[in-house]
C-alpha cells in the first residue's frame, strides 16, 4: 500500500513530501492529504475540460423521445454512449433532417467523453471553416489546424446547412486528414454524402474527404420530422387553450 501511495504522491508532484518520505510516509494524515489533493485536481481538470469543450446547453439523452423519430438505431446509439469508439479511433456520423436530435446526441457523446477524462472540442462547421479561412499566413493556418486536431474528440456540427467553396472543402479535408486513424470525429449533417458535391461545388477533394470520414466510422441515420417544430406546435396549442379558458371564465 505504501508503494502505491508513494506513486500517487509522485504523480501529484508533492516533492517536499517525497524528500521526507522515510519520516512522513507512514503518517496517518498522508493518505488524507493525497485523497484531498487528487479530488481537487480531478474536479478542476473536469471543469477545465467542460469549459474548453464549449458544449453549451443541451437535453440529456435520458430525456430523448425514442418513439418520435420514424427511424433511429437506438441500440447503436446506446452502444456508442459506452465510448468504445474513442479507443478504436472510429468516427461517428449522425445524419438526418433538421430538428431530429443530431446535435443533442453529439453533445451527449461529447459530454460523456469529457466525464471519461478526454479532451473535447465542439464547433459548428461554419465557425471552424471561417476560422481556418481567416488565417492570414501558412504558419497561422497550420497552427489553427493543429488546434482542431489536438482534442481527443472533435465534434463538427451542422455540416450541410450552408454552401461552401472549394477552399472550404480543402480545409475540412486537412482537419479530417490530420485526425485520420488517430483521433475520432463526431460529425452531424443534414445532407447524404451523395449531395456533398453540391455543398462543395468544384472541389476535387470531396470524394477523398468522404472516403476518409467513413472509412472507420459508425453511421447513425435518423429519419423523421423536426422535434423542434413538434414542441413549437404543442406550445402554441397549449397557449391557445389557455386563452380560450381565460375568455370562458
Amino acid at each position: 500500500m505504501s508503494a502505491t501511495l508513494r506513486d500517487r504522491v509522485n504523480a501529484l508532484g508533492l516533492l517536499g513530501l517525497l524528500d521526507e518520505w522515510k519520516e512522513l510516509g507512514g503518517q496517518p494524515w498522508v493518505p488524507i492529504l493525497v485523497n484531498a489533493e487528487e479530488r481537487v485536481r480531478n474536479q478542476r481538470s473536469l471543469e477545465r475540460r467542460v469549459r474548453d469543450a464549449k458544449l453549451g446547453r443541451f437535453k440529456q439523452v435520458s430525456d430523448f423521445d425514442w418513439k418520435w423519430p420514424a427511424k433511429i438505431d437506438r441500440a447503436l446509439v446506446e452502444d456508442l454512449l459506452q465510448l468504445e469508439f474513442i479507443g478504436a479511433k472510429r468516427n461517428i456520423i449522425i445524419a438526418g433532417p433538421n430538428g431530429t436530435g443530431k446535435t443533442m446526441l453529439s453533445k451527449n457523446l461529447a459530454y460523456l467523453a469529457v466525464l471519461g477524462g478526454h479532451t473535447v472540442k465542439f464547433v459548428t462547421a461554419s465557425a471552424m471553416l471561417n476560422d481556418l479561412s481567416n488565417q492570414e499566413s501558412s504558419r497561422s493556418l497550420q497552427a489553427a489546424i493543429r488546434r482542431y486536431c489536438q482534442p481527443t474528440v472533435l465534434v463538427i456540427d451542422e455540416v450541410g446547412y450552408l454552401s461552401y467553396n472549394s477552399r472550404s472543402a480543402d480545409l475540412l479535408f486537412e482537419v479530417v486528414t490530420g485526425r485520420y486513424e488517430k483521433k475520432p470525429i463526431i460529425l452531424t449533417t443534414n445532407k447524404p454524402f451523395a449531395e456533398w458535391g453540391d455543398m462543395f461545388p468544384n472541389a476535387t477533394s470531396v470524394v477523398t474527404l468522404v472516403d476518409r470520414l467513413v472509412h472507420h466510422s459508425e453511421i447513425i441515420g435518423i429519419e423523421g420530422q423536426s422535434w423542434r417544430l413538434k414542441e413549437a406546435r404543442e406550445t402554441s396549442e397549449e397557449a391557445s387553450a389557455r386563452r380560450r379558458r381565460g375568455r370562458s371564465a
